[in-house]
């Protein structure tokens, strides 16, 4: 979703304005990371746009049909609003996929759509996306460019058919995506895994400042995820969901990874959910058939699709950036690195080659 303005500037135009802000955005991050976008902000009417865009959408797509068609991928909506219009694609195709995260229209608009101001994020992340994060951290809404969006409606299908197959999936998520790392009040360290180590280091040092760095493969050397009896769940869901894009021809994707530790309560909850599975399906047959079906048990928590527990350690993980098909401009890039970098491992690469190492590197780091 969209808001285009009545009366548009330039592309040159607005190729300035982006640069400038994307600079004093820079300088704004060194001192807070996140920063609350406030009426002061220059983004502060795009937000409210987005706002009132976002929620007369979400009305129009309440009710929900048991069954999608062709038509509802290809649907396109456009409401007018005074100054602006929101233009929405393949809206109840998504309500559907909120559906089946267990998230409520209610509680989709009630995050969007608050009162509370959103925040702005930027990341050491060398994307040029830019994201706004809802007020409750909830949500992250991602800007994409026209051949990304074009892309993902292209294979909208084809995603949902994954989806429906492997419920869940590590990639359950879009341009308005549900935070991997949510609720995040626990969380002090995140990483960025692409399986590669050329240029996949992160200085660590925040300098004293309130900043969220996200780590990357080569600050994860001498760790590992530690899954125990969920490893082999977790090491086969990847491989299927890296599958998936290995078939679009994509590449460059990440594992977003948080961890925190454990409380006991939480330890002892989840004793006592394996315990009382154990009575109840009285052997192993049962829940076999659960993980035949591309399932898992999930924890009691918020955002459970996105959070694996471990023995010791409560995992946030989640598959992003699955937009890059390799074209010719990836191959390009490639030629290049092969020369000027022989021998070293770096992130263009086909994509076969990529979804290979990428799955390599959690087989080796997991255990």
């Amino acid at each position: 979703m969209a808001p285009r303005t009545a009366a548009q500037p330039s592309r040159a135009t607005r190729r300035r304005c982006w640069w400038h802000l994307r600079q004093r955005w820079k300088m704004l991050v060194v001192m807070l990371g996140v920063f609350e976008i406030n009426p002061e902000h220059k983004f502060y009417n795009l937000t409210a746009m987005i706002k009132e865009g976002i929620n007369t959408s979400i009305q129009t797509s309440m009710d929900t049909p048991e069954t999608l068609t062709a038509e509802h991928f290809k649907a396109e909506e456009t409401q007018s609003h005074e100054g602006f219009e929101m233009q929405t694609f393949a809206p109840q195709v998504f309500a559907k996929l909120r559906h089946s995260l267990n998230i409520t229209e209610e509680e989709y608009m009630n995050s969007l759509c608050s009162d509370g101001d959103y925040l702005q994020f930027v990341s050491n992340s060398k994307s040029k996306a830019d994201f706004f994060i809802t007020n409750d951290k909830r949500f992250f809404l991602k800007t994409q460019n026209r051949r990304e969006v074009r892309f993902l409606l292209s294979n909208l299908q084809a995603y949902m058919d994954h989806l429906e197959k492997y419920p869940h999936s590590l990639m359950k998520y879009f341009i308005v995506m549900q935070s991997v790392f949510y609720p995040d009040e626990r969380i002090n360290i995140r990483f960025d895994i692409k399986g590669c180590e050329l240029g996949r280091w992160t200085n660590p040092d925040t300098g004293g400042k309130q900043i969220i760095k996200v780590l990357k493969d080569n600050n994860f050397e001498g760790q590992h995820i530690g899954l125990g009896r969920q490893k082999s769940w977790f090491v086969n869901q990847v491989k299927v969901d890296v599958g998936f894009l290995r078939q679009l021809n994509v590449l460059d994707y990440s594992l977003l990874l948080a961890h925190q530790p454990l409380h006991q309560d939480e330890i002892d909850g989840k004793h006592s959910m394996i315990n009382s599975l154990a009575i109840e399906t009285e052997t192993d047959s049962e829940l076999q058939k659960f993980h035949e079906h591309h399932r898992r048990l999930l924890p009691n928590c918020k955002n459970a699709i996105h959070v694996i527990d471990g023995p010791e350690r409560r995992y946030f993980v989640g598959i992003i950036d699955i937009f890059t098909v390799y074209g010719w401009k990836q191959r390009w890039e490639n030629l290049w690195k092969s020369l000027r970098y022989p021998g070293r491992a770096f992130s263009t690469v086909n994509p076969v080659k990529y979804s290979n190492r990428f799955c390599q590197w959690i087989q080796n780091h997991t255990q």
